[in-house]
């Protein structure tokens, strides 16, 4: 089990540095699968995957995904507003063949999967995106890794025993630590390459300690969504790691923080 995750998440690390290198129209296109696959995982525990308010949700998905593409900001909201009301006629119409936590989750799943996740592609097309993406990925992943070690050497009091048993007060605050220094260290080695950006090893610090609190924030309420349901994985897509939704719970989450972190600073 433990060489299968291994092989499976080394596998997984050389496509997103492809893909993040890359950028451009690889990016855009991987971020739209990659979404698509995560709506139908959380989708199919409504069961609705295959049914028409999974069916509006991938096609709402579509749509925002090239209103992003061609910068048309302006109608983001009239598009949302539109899809809950599309939504809402579908639920009236085929009333009751449809439950409203089954319409909730339709309109949820494109906010919780494809927009959050969408700011990958966004975070790439920012001035410094080539460099700016990877603190998506240390906020979550490396702060994950940070976390699990010093959970594994230090960890003594739990911190959510009833949501997630082994994850330790300990481990938190050393993916917090960990991942702020892991933005540290990229700054410092990055060293001229950065542009446009006062004081980057701060900055990237910042990002990467609150990164890691937004990153298990995400990881928890990936998990909580598990336990209500009662179910070990979103999926089985990753050998080893579960589905999409599993292995880039937290990156949903961080992705948005990185963004708006750098915008704003």
């Amino acid at each position: 089990m433990f060489i299968t995750r291994l092989i499976s998440g080394i596998i997984l690390l050389a496509i997103a540095i492809t893909v993040g290198i890359l950028g451009n129209n690889i990016l855009f296109g991987t971020v739209l699968i990659v979404s698509l696959i995560g709506m139908t995982e959380l989708y199919k525990i409504m069961k609705i995957e295959k049914k028409v308010p999974g069916i509006l949700g991938y096609l709402a998905a579509v749509i925002y995904y090239f209103l992003i593409y061609f910068g048309q900001y302006r109608y983001l909201m009239v598009f949302f507003i539109s899809y809950l009301l599309l939504l809402m006629m579908v639920y009236v119409i085929s009333y009751p063949k449809y439950r409203i936590e089954q319409i909730m989750t339709a309109f949820f799943g494109l906010f919780y999967v494809a927009v959050m996740l969408s700011y990958l592609y966004r975070v790439r097309v920012l001035s410094d995106g080539a460099i700016l993406i990877w603190l998506i990925f240390i906020g979550s992943w490396g702060s994950d890794t940070c976390a699990y070690c010093v959970g594994m050497l230090l960890g003594k009091h739990k911190l959510f025993p009833r949501l997630s048993p082994k994850k330790s007060l300990e481990g938190c605050i050393g993916g917090i630590v960990g991942a702020g220094l892991l933005g540290f260290l990229y700054a410092l080695a990055l060293g001229s390459k950065i542009s446009g950006i006062d004081n980057p090893r701060l900055l990237f610090t910042v990002i990467g300690a609150a990164s890691s609190v937004i990153s298990q924030i995400g990881d928890l309420a990936a998990s909580a969504i598990k336990r209500n349901f009662d179910i070990k994985d979103y999926g089985k897509l990753i050998p080893g790691h579960g589905g999409i939704l599993d292995r880039f719970d937290s990156i949903i989450f961080t992705a948005p923080i990185v963004y708006y972190l750098a915008v704003f600073f």
